[in-house]
């Protein structure tokens, strides 16, 4: 089987899709599929992997860790690509990517599919603040629908933005299927190394936040939070690790509230050596978004033992249920103070939670979820009677409502 996935971002750009993407290729490889990505190239990008095609890009007005791939040059590859043998289009992003997919794909006569990745309805708004809210979110609804209807099918990571996109008007089949998390990449950690390389006091309360600083991962409840806690904890310590647009306005907020000694901003940290310090130093990872399409960080700090206090919201539902390894926390950050207060006091509880952390990761074992989609290829291939002979794609067309459960 030989895959052509499509990205908008992929590393060096740090995010939730070039994390998927990775763990999916990789978990392919092992099960002998072969995958070749087209992404756009970046300025000192370093070097690859075998099978990424890299395409020359532009600067992204008003989003500079981003860059716009130039369509046409994916265009100028389609008979190069043609000689390759592929027997799948797999889109991940929805800008440039998703139409040079459907392109490549009517031209070489391949079934098409995406991974719906963001929660565009909760997010524009954070970017275009000059028009309505309610304007916005219809209009993300409908780019969405027009989009994954022009699909064979979609792939989507949560219960929850299934039932979104169905909500929305989506007819294609839709695939529930996470991000699985590889075993092997979450294991070790030195949490002590980490305090000390940072100056962390050993009996800090440490809260731990990884992710993107956008507004839309609502860290500006994080600091509203530690601002309460402070008063009941006075060694309490918030890390925000990341980069993005909205970490001046929570440079700002953090002095306004008069915060310095319990918020501190790391910026990146390489995720493959000392995140997993970070994650181990934690005594827990805090997490406010409500746009997650799956809160893949929240499996990545529970894999190493970490407990999580999370909104239970979109995505995150399907990670916080049962509350095993974690706790759903109150949408008031008041209340999610008191009980991360309550957890921090009780270090017998902590531990068990850790312990149970660990045990829920392992549900969401990379290389199991990536046979189920594995599988899902084979079906959407032989559906298509014959990987060179498939129905013309379409922004218009539309086939039948299908929803498939993650387990």
């Amino acid at each position: 089987m030989n895959i052509l996935m499509v990205s908008d971002v992929y590393f060096p750009r740090v995010n939730g899709v070039s994390t998927s993407i990775e763990t999916f290729r990789r978990s392919l490889h092992q099960q002998g599929v072969r995958s070749t990505l087209i992404a756009p190239a970046y300025p000192g990008g370093g070097a690859d992997d075998d099978g990424v095609l890299r395409i020359p890009s532009r600067f992204v007005p008003l989003d500079p860790e981003d860059r716009m791939m130039r369509s046409g040059h994916i265009a100028a590859r389609a008979d190069e690509l043609a000689g390759e043998g592929f027997d799948l289009i797999h889109i991940h992003t929805p800008f440039v990517a998703h139409y040079a997919g459907l392109a490549l794909a009517r031209k070489l006569r391949l079934p098409c599919v995406a991974t719906y990745h963001t929660f565009f309805e909760e997010y524009l708004f954070h970017y275009v603040p000059t028009l309505p809210r309610s304007w916005l979110r219809a209009l993300a609804r409908r780019f969405s629908r027009t989009q994954c209807n022009a699909l064979h099918a979609v792939i989507v990571p949560s219960r929850a933005m299934a039932a979104a996109l169905l909500d929305y008007g989506v007819e294609r089949p839709l695939e529930i299927l996470p991000t699985g998390i590889p075993p092997d990449q979450f294991q070790g950690g030195d949490g002590r190394f980490f305090r000390s390389r940072y100056e962390i006091p050993a009996d800090a309360r440490l809260l731990l936040f990884v992710g993107r600083v956008a507004h839309e991962k609502n860290i500006g409840f994080l600091i509203e939070m530690i601002d309460h806690l402070r008063h009941t904890e006075p060694r309490a310590l918030l890390l925000i690790t990341g980069e993005g647009p909205a970490l001046a306005t929570l440079r700002n907020a953090v002095a306004q509230r008069g915060l310095e000694r319990h918020v501190r901003f790391l910026g990146y940290l390489d995720r493959h050596s000392e995140l997993h310090d970070c994650y181990r130093a934690a005594d827990l990872f805090v997490f406010a978004s409500r746009t997650e399409t799956q809160g893949l960080v929240l499996l990545e700090a529970m894999a190493l033992g970490t407990p999580v206090v999370a909104l239970a919201q979109m995505g995150t539902c399907d990670i916080l249920e049962g509350e095993t390894g974690c706790r759903i926390g109150p949408d008031d950050p008041a209340a999610f103070a008191a009980l991360v207060a309550s957890l921090l006091s009780r270090p017998e509880l902590l531990e068990r939670l850790a312990e149970e952390a660990r045990q829920r990761a392992r549900h969401w074992h990379a290389d199991d979820i990536a046979a189920r989609l594995v599988r899902l290829y084979a079906r959407w291939i032989d559906a298509s009677g014959s990987p060179r002979r498939v129905p013309e794609l379409t922004a218009g067309s539309a086939g039948r409502r299908r929803l498939t459960s993650r387990s």
